[in-house]
């Protein structure tokens, strides 16, 4: 009786981690993304929404983590050494502390003071004073300037952007209050919606190994925790979802990098690693919100490694060589590296990390940019030049190929003279714009929805009072006149493609917190139109009449101002009816 009563008291030990290894075993989980399409004309046709096909979906690359306490940097020549800055609040603190490592000389990094901070001095409080800039150009840029302080944007984009890490140090552990917590984490386990392996991932990396125990189905506080009480570090996937404030933060950083901003939030327990060395395909931020974390950053390995277009798998111990930055990272700080800049990062015994990595740029390059527009510049070639239509020569198999490569002969000249003259001529049928439009389409998917302050819901259709009441609806009619005055909600929520079914005009305000949850948003509109939506984006952020919005007839005018009114991507100069 007694053996069974311990026996049961063992049973009632063990752990979620160990259950899993008894059952599941060790996995692995590897994440990517992306994928789009090209351009034409057509005739008039009534503006009218229309739902696009459905785009893949995917999840963040496996990023990187924080920083600690003063401005250090990574500048020499492109993909150098890391560099620190003696940029440092604390009066304690030295250009170099015994926390921090770092294998090049040290530069002082410019930088104006941070800004200022209204509502209580907490990123909520940061995002409602930007939110009172009219142009949300302008409030990207502060957020922008705010992360990156007190390095000056400028120096960043000069000196480290897609070229070396920077280390900012600041000693304010409160810098990021209220952008995403411990707290917040638990309160998303506990709001019910978060599954394994879709917007968890349960991990750990010991004594070269790198594993994932991500169990099925949802993710309940009593098994996450006791995964994290085992020693397993936290990825959140798309904290967005789950936290308005951080869905705040990216979907006004988004509109500065022109590139979707994605994030996942690392929690890990003192003493652990969650996650072996490797390199990513996003320029990552790290920002150090809890406790603090041991960083080793390296350099790329190769030439190949530069900025490359996927991520690594994971890389052992000896691959690695030495860090161009090894450091500490405290509450408050950022670290950021390029893509393509190996790095890991462990606890320490006394203390927890969490961090949010924020990203861009995954896939972003002018080589992804000509995979749309080569082709599309080809087909044109082919439609309209004989020369690209005329057959090859029939001999051409006996003198070209690699058996041939090393043959004097000059039809192999000629041959090789006709294809640079082809390939040089392809410039004159590129349809650049077009290219960049479908970019543009591609990035709008991508982006988060916009989120709209009070006096914005007031004067749009998300605050539009229509209601049930008295036992019928009421408050319906969206009265736009001809003096309704109206702007666009944001600069960066709308593009128009000229495609071969029609001129489409694709908008965010109807994306999802999660990545590609929805089908890209667009309406198909009548190309005399275009003009009209021009004439907004110009405009922006003043308001406009609708009177002088460029359409034929004043119908059409109001008609075109009230379906955007409609699908949120217009706002109104006053409500157009009071609650």
């Amino acid at each position: 009786m007694a053996a069974m009563a311990a026996e049961q008291r063992e049973l009632g030990r063990l752990s979620a981690l160990a259950v899993y290894r008894r059952v599941a075993g060790a996995g692995r989980m590897e994440r990517r993304r992306r994928g789009a399409p090209l351009p034409a004309g057509r005739k008039r046709a009534k503006a009218h929404l229309r739902r696009g096909r459905a785009g893949g979906g995917g999840s963040e690359p496996e990023a990187p983590p924080p920083a600690a306490s003063r401005v250090e940097a990574a500048v020499e020549t492109p993909v150098e050494a890391a560099v620190e800055a003696a940029v440092d609040p604390r009066p304690e603190a030295t250009a170099a502390g015994p926390d921090t490592k770092l294998r090049s000389g040290p530069k002082a990094m410019p930088g104006g003071p941070r800004p200022a901070r209204e509502d209580g001095g907490d990123v909520p409080g940061l995002l409602r004073q930007l939110a009172r800039l009219e142009d949300s150009r302008q409030r990207a840029a502060e957020l922008f300037r705010w992360m990156l302080a007190p390095v000056a944007p400028a120096e960043f984009l000069g000196r480290h952007w897609e070229r070396a890490p920077l280390l900012v140090r600041r000693g304010d552990p409160g810098y990021y209050a209220g952008l995403f917590s411990t707290a917040d984490f638990d309160a998303a386990l506990r709001g019910g919606e978060v599954h394994f392996g879709t917007h968890l991932d349960v991990t750990s990396y010991a004594e070269g190994v790198r594993e994932t125990h991500n169990p099925s189905g949802r993710a309940l506080p009593a098994v996450v925790w006791d995964f994290y009480q085992n020693g397993c570090s936290l990825r959140l996937l798309c904290p967005q979802a789950f936290s308005p404030t951080v869905w705040h933060f990216l979907s006004i950083l988004q509109e500065q990098f022109g590139s979707m901003a994605g994030a996942n939030t690392y929690l890990t327990p003192p003493g652990m690693q969650g996650f072996a060395p490797h390199y990513d395909d996003i320029e990552a931020f790290v920002l150090q919100l809890e406790g603090k974390k041991h960083w080793r950053v390296y350099r790329p390995r190769t030439d190949a490694e530069v900025l490359p277009q996927f991520s690594s798998a994971n890389l052992t111990q000896p691959e690695l060589g030495e860090p161009v930055l090894e450091t500490v990272l405290e509450a408050g700080d950022l670290l950021y590296f390029p893509r393509g800049f190996i790095h890991q990062g462990d606890c320490l015994p006394d203390a927890h990390s969490l961090h949010i990595t924020v990203s861009s740029y995954q896939r972003n390059s002018w080589g992804d940019f000509l995979e749309k527009l080569l082709p599309a510049a080809l087909q044109m070639a082919l439609e309209e030049d004989v020369e690209y239509r005329r057959g090859l020569p029939m001999d051409y198999l006996l003198y070209m190929g690699v058996a041939n490569s090393d043959t004097v002969d000059a039809r192999r000249t000629a041959f090789v003279e006709k294809v640079q003259s082809l390939i040089k001529k392809l410039v004159d049928y590129a349809p650049i714009d077009a290219a960049v439009d479908q970019r543009a389409k591609s990035f709008l998917h991508d982006c988060l929805p916009p989120v709209l302050t009070e006096s914005e819901k007031a004067r749009s259709v998300y605050g539009f009072p229509a209601r049930w009441q008295d036992g019928g609806p009421c408050n319906v009619d969206i009265l736009i006149t001809k003096d309704t005055e109206v702007r666009l909600l944001r600069h960066g929520i709308i593009r128009v493609c000229n495609e071969e079914a029609g001129v489409m005009l694709y908008y965010t305000t109807e994306n999802s917190r999660v990545y590609h949850k929805e089908e890209p948003k667009f309406l198909e509109l009548d190309p005399e139109y275009t003009d009209s939506i021009e004439f907004l984006l110009s405009s922006y952020p003043n308001h406009v009449s609708v009177a002088n919005l460029p359409c034929e007839t004043l119908e059409e005018k109001i008609s075109l101002a009230t379906l955007l009114f409609e699908k949120g991507i217009l706002t109104t100069k006053k409500p157009l009816a009071k609650v």
